[in-house]
């Protein structure tokens, strides 16, 4: 079941140039977004009483 799952990301991955691109949005998104997540956690817990 999972070699049918595969087929089909790497049928969307290299399938043709707009997949690829869509793709890479896709992934590019999710780590900017998990990269702002984890800063904007560093900076709550790092932060200084503002007293």
């Amino acid at each position: 079941m999972l070699g049918i799952y595969m087929v089909c990301w790497l049928a969307l991955l290299f399938g043709n140039s707009i997949e690829l691109a869509s793709m890479l949005v896709i992934f590019s998104a999710f780590g900017l977004m998990l990269f702002l997540d984890g800063y904007f956690i560093y900076k709550t817990v790092t932060a200084t009483s503002p007293r």
